[in-house]
C-alpha cells in the first residue's frame, strides 16, 4: 500500500471524476470552453499539440498520466493517488492476501519522503531475516533509493518466486543488509500466539480481507483465561470491513465507527455479530497504528473495551476509495472522514494510550506491560458463569 489506510468502492469516485470532467476549462478569455464539456477534446488537442511540436517526444500515455496526476495534485488531497494497471493488480493481490514478493508493508512518516517498513507480515522472508517496522529503505538490489516513493520501493522487492533481492536499510544510525528470497505470500496476516500465563496474543499486521475472520475465529471458543492482547503495532490501515468485523469480535453490539461521506449523511457503522466481551483485553499500538487500526483501537477505547498501551498512534482520520479507469489503471481520492463511537476525529491527533510506553522501548517492554495490566483487569472482573 502506498499510504496508511484504504476502503475499496467505486460508483461514488467514478460519479466524482465524470463531474470534475463535467465541469469544462475555462479558456483564455475566462469563458467556459465549450469543447472541453462536450468531451474533453482541450486536452486531446494539447496532448496532440505536445506530441507533435516538443522538443523532446513524449508518449500519450505519459501525457495522460501526466494529466491524472495534475488534476490529483489540485485537489490539495494528500492521500490522492493514481496507480497504473500492474501497480493496481499487485496491490489489489495484496489487499486479497495474494502475492510474491518478501513480506512487508511499505509507508512513510508524516513529513519525511524516505520510505519505510510498515510493518512485516510473520513467517515471511523478511520477517526470518529480521526486517523490522521502522527500517528506512536505504537500497534495493544495490541501486540506492533515494527520491523513490513507495510504488518503486514495491516494485523492486516484488518479483518471480524463489528471485533473491538485496534489501539495505537504516536502523537508528546503524545501516542492515538483507538477502532476501522472495515468495508467494498468502493470508497471515494474522497470526495467533498463546503466551506464558494463558494470555492469546493476536497479531494482526494489516486490514486485508479475510482478516477480521480470523480474528473473530481466534476468539471463538473457550477464551483464554489469562486475557487477550491485540496488537496492532505497526499496522497501516487497510480495508474498513474487515476493521469493522475485528471490534465486533470484542464488542455485544453498539456502534464501531461513524464514516461521513462528502456530500451526505454520516453513516453509522455497528457491529456485525456480537463478540467475546468479557474476556480482558488490552491493544498494543505505536506510531506506526494507523488507519483502519485506528478504527479498531479507538472503537474498542471509547466502548471502554479495552486499555490501549504503548505510543501514540499515527493519526490518519479519512477514508479513501478507489475506482479503476477504462485502461485498467486507477485513481484513489478522499472522499470522507470516519469518528469514533465517542464522536472524535483523529486526523492529525491519534489516539493516546492509556499506559504509555515510550516508543525508544524494546517491543517487549509494551507485551510485559500488557500482561500487568491483564493481570490487574482480571482481579477486578468478576467470576463467570
Amino acid at each position: 500500500m502506498s499510504a496508511p489506510g484504504r476502503l475499496l468502492r467505486g460508483a461514488a469516485v467514478a460519479t466524482a471524476i465524470l463531474c470534475a470532467y463535467g465541469l469544462g476549462v475555462l479558456s483564455g478569455e475566462g469563458r467556459p470552453d465549450r469543447r472541453a464539456a462536450a468531451g474533453g477534446s482541450v486536452l486531446d488537442e494539447a496532448a496532440a499539440k505536445i506530441g507533435s511540436r516538443a522538443a523532446h517526444p513524449v508518449g500519450r500515455g505519459d501525457l495522460d498520466r501526466a494529466a491524472i496526476e495534475g488534476m490529483l495534485r489540485g485537489l490539495g488531497d494528500r492521500w490522492a493517488r493514481y496507480y497504473p494497471a500492474a501497480r493496481y493488480d499487485d496491490m489489489e493481490g495484496r489487499l486479497n492476501g495474494r502475492y510474491s514478493g518478501v513480506g512487508v508493508w511499505l509507508g512513510s512518516a508524516d513529513g519525511d519522503p524516505r520510505v519505510r517498513v510498515a510493518s512485516v507480515q510473520p513467517g515471511t522472508a523478511a520477517a526470518r531475516a529480521g526486517v523490522l517496522a521502522g527500517d528506512v529503505v536505504t537500497a534495493v538490489g544495490g541501486t540506492p533509493a533515494d527520491g523513490w516513493d513507495v510504488t518503486r520501493v514495491a516494485r523492486a522487492l516484488r518479483g518471480r518466486p524463489g528471485a533473491s533481492v538485496e534489501l539495505t536499510v537504516l536502523r537508528g544510525r546503524r545501516t542492515e543488509e538483507f538477502h532476501l528470497v522472495r515468495a508467494s505470500v498468502s493470508g497471515g496476516d494474522v497470526t495467533v500466539t498463546d503466551l506464558p500465563g494463558h494470555v492469546r496474543m493476536i497479531r494482526v499486521g494489516a486490514f486485508t480481507r479475510g482478516t477480521g475472520r480470523q480474528v473473530r475465529a481466534a476468539v471463538t471458543g473457550r477464551p483464554p483465561s489469562g486475557g487477550i492482547m491485540l496488537d496492532l503495532r505497526g499496522d497501516p490501515g487497510g480495508l474498513l470491513d474487515e476493521a469493522v468485523e475485528t471490534a465486533s469480535a470484542f464488542l455485544p453490539g453498539g456502534p464501531v465507527v461513524t464514516y461521513e461521506p462528502r456530500g451526505g449523511p454520516a453513516q453509522r457503522r455497528t457491529v456485525t455479530s456480537p463478540g467475546d466481551a468479557r474476556t480482558p483485553l488490552v491493544v498494543l499500538v505505536d506510531a506506526g497504528t494507523a488507519s483502519a487500526a485506528e478504527v479498531v483501537a479507538g472503537s474498542l477505547r471509547d466502548r471502554d473495551r479495552a486499555v490501549i498501551i504503548g505510543s501514540r498512534t499515527y493519526g490518519k482520520g479519512s477514508v479513501q476509495e478507489s475506482v479503476r479507469l477504462a485502461d485498467g489503471s486507477a485513481i484513489e481520492l478522499t472522499v470522507g472522514r470516519y469518528r469514533t463511537p465517542g464522536g472524535r476525529n483523529l486526523d492529525g491527533v491519534g489516539i493516546e494510550p492509556d499506559v504509555a510506553v515510550s516508543a525508544d522501548r524494546p517491543p517487549s517492554v509494551a507485551e510485559q506491560r500488557g500482561r500487568s495490566v491483564l493481570r490487574g483487569l482480571l482481579a477486578t472482573t468478576p467470576d463467570k458463569d
